[in-house]
């Protein structure tokens, strides 16, 4: 019956996901802010939203539970840039902006950096993520945000335009009342479905015998990138790859800043020593890795991508093995 409701968890996630990414890219149009911003901004945020709740609720079921809480994060953010971006390379070259190379990849390391830094704080009891750590890395998010609002809408003014593909341009003469109401049904689904899949997954750890950390890593991360996943393939399937490489940066900005942030604040998120010498050094590698791909011929190309499953695929194999 577990893995039933497993399952269910995460097919309520991809429509949740979806349907809380239609709203807000329709809402977020309607304020005229680039399509760049919309996909490091609301759709990644949007298609964060189900590793926020389901670490929150790891964090707050407190015990071994919440070592599942910051293996989520860890594993998720692996999984973004290794799974998600390499499945999508494949499907189509991504191109790389100017902005994606200043000023977005940057701020991911600079995040990733802060977030090891902080976890490796032993605070007397356990290696973990405190409360004032946590305080610090929202504050971030919320100036990060209002900043790139603010300079797209200020780039919109100064005639600074772009082309946006026909269904981005259908969406945004979705009424209000329409993308208020996907926004909800969003919100519901990704609510729900994180609460069954978060439960699912404690029961089969605890009858597998299997460790809390390595489900938050693995079967978590795979299940709350899913949404990421859905929604840069389909960004790279109709060729809106601003959408798509800005949703997976800003996806991992947004894993560590908002959801390391608030779940930190709200509950701590505890944290085993071997993370600091394994899995957080995987992250900052995979980051790191992005940097040269982008910057080379400014695109990913599917060789590119190759590469990238390979680099996930390694990390599995040595993680389980």
């Amino acid at each position: 019956m577990d893995f039933f409701w497993l399952i269910l968890g995460f097919v309520t996630l991809i429509f949740g996901g979806d349907f809380l990414v239609k709203g807000a890219v329709g809402l977020a149009l309607k304020a005229n802010v680039s399509t760049l911003v919309i996909g490091m901004t609301v759709v990644s945020f949007g298609t964060s939203a189900p590793e926020l709740l389901v670490s929150l609720g790891a964090a707050s079921k407190g015990g071994e539970d919440a070592l599942m809480s910051v293996g989520n994060v860890i594993g998720s953010n692996i999984a973004n840039l290794a799974l998600v971006l390499g499945c999508t390379a494949l499907i189509y070259p991504i191109e790389v902006k100017r902005d994606s190379l200043t000023q977005d990849w940057p701020v991911m390391i600079l995040s990733t950096i802060l977030f090891i830094v902080f976890m490796a704080f032993f605070d007397g009891e356990r290696y973990r993520v405190n409360q004032w750590e946590g305080g610090v890395l929202f504050l971030l998010i919320i100036l990060f945000t209002v900043f790139m609002i603010k300079k797209s809408r200020k780039e919109a003014k100064a005639g600074k335009t772009e082309e946006v593909d026909e269904e981005i341009e259908e969406n945004k003469g979705n009424p209000l009342w329409k993308s208020s109401v996907f926004l909800i049904l969003g919100c519901l689904g990704l609510v729900f479905g994180s609460s069954w899949l978060l439960d699912a997954a404690v029961n089969i750890a605890v009858a597998a015998n299997i460790d809390q950390f390595i489900i938050g890593v693995t079967i978590l991360a795979f299940g709350t990138s899913v949404p990421e996943l859905a929604a840069s393939a389909i960004a790279a399937y109709r060729k809106e790859t601003d959408i798509a490489i800005g949703n997976l940066i800003g996806s991992n900005i947004f894993n560590i800043l908002c959801v390391v942030g608030l779940t930190g604040t709200v509950a701590g998120m505890p944290l085993k020593k071997e993370v600091l010498s394994y899995d957080a050094w995987w992250m900052l590698g995979i980051a790191l890795l992005i940097f040269p791909l982008m910057l080379l011929g400014r695109k990913i190309h599917r060789w590119k991508g190759i590469l990238l499953l390979l680099s996930y695929g390694a990390y599995l194999f040595v993680l389980v093995s």
